[in-house]
């Protein structure tokens, strides 16, 4: 995104921005410190929480254009939490009150993933994931947005994902959850019309982190044919979409090609299929 001083928050806000120790959460946490914002970084990796907010805070210093005269006022608010508990989301809306972040972006980006038969899960899984997907943001969107628009102005990024178009085996879990981010944040973001809070929802296909677990030779597939992006296309996609206060955005050409046809293929085909995919089972 080109930043400009007319853009420039100058430090001035807070964004929150959990899943932040590493992968797209990182990434994240760069693209908006270099907007001016200052984070609060959330996860339950306390390490690499700390070494988000080191390297954040290492960029941020070296800055030698016309924002440098801000980096002084730079904030970085790390919350070591696991957001699968059911109240996760009050007790890191308590610590951002008592740090006095005024929160002005929210990015819901903290998930997990695996592949395997909804029947053969273990329970604390299935679980953790309904929390981790489904509770805990809706539950962040509850304590920061009516905040947010008491200030007349914020920005609620969730992401969702390509999934939430296949219910289909395997991943089932992964794609149910990601459709009910879908149907809420679009609920959201009409309820919000009109007070200067936009609600974006960025639905992601396979992104080159380590959340599916590929091997690097997989990976390298994906990325020539195009099914998978890099995290700064992804990363950039979505800032785009948030500040531009779009409805949705989804990165790829073949991603868009492939979601009409996604819903329509039959049972007997993905049963086929999925039977070819066991090799890449999720071991618990």
């Amino acid at each position: 995104m080109k930043i400009e001083e007319k853009n420039f928050r100058r430090y001035a806000a807070f964004a929150l921005v959990t899943g932040a120790a590493s992968g797209m959460g990182r990434a994240y946490s760069l693209h908006l410190a270099r907007m001016g914002y200052n984070l609060v970084l959330v996860d339950i990796n306390g390490a690499g929480l700390k070494e988000t907010a080191s390297i954040v805070s290492g960029e941020v210093s070296a800055l030698d254009d016309w924002r440098k005269e801000y980096a002084s006022a730079f904030r970085t608010v790390t919350c070591v939490q696991d957001l699968s508990l059911p109240d996760a989301a009050s007790s890191v809306a308590q610590m951002a009150d008592a740090e006095g972040c005024n929160v002005e972006v929210l990015v819901n980006n903290a998930g997990m993933f695996f592949f395997r038969e909804i029947s053969e899960v273990p329970q604390k899984y299935l679980s953790r994931m309904m929390m981790l997907h489904m509770h805990t943001p809706l539950m962040l969107c509850r304590e920061f947005v009516p905040k947010m628009k008491a200030g007349g102005c914020g920005y609620v990024l969730n992401i969702s994902s390509l999934a939430a178009w296949m219910a289909w085996p395997g991943v089932g879990m992964y794609g149910n959850t990601k459709r009910f981010i879908k149907g809420f944040s679009r609920s959201l973001r009409i309820e919000c019309r009109g007070t200067g809070v936009s609600v974006t929802t960025a639905y992601f296909g396979a992104v080159d982190t380590d959340l599916f677990g590929l091997t690097p030779f997989y990976r390298r597939i994906a990325r020539r044919i195009g099914v998978m992006v890099s995290v700064e296309k992804a990363v950039e996609s979505a800032l785009k979409a948030t500040f531009r206060r779009r409805k949705s955005t989804l990165p790829g050409l073949v991603n868009h090609i492939a979601r009409p046809i996604l819903m329509i293929l039959p049972d007997s085909f993905l049963h086929f299929i999925y039977e070819k995919l066991r090799f890449v089972w999720t071991k618990f």
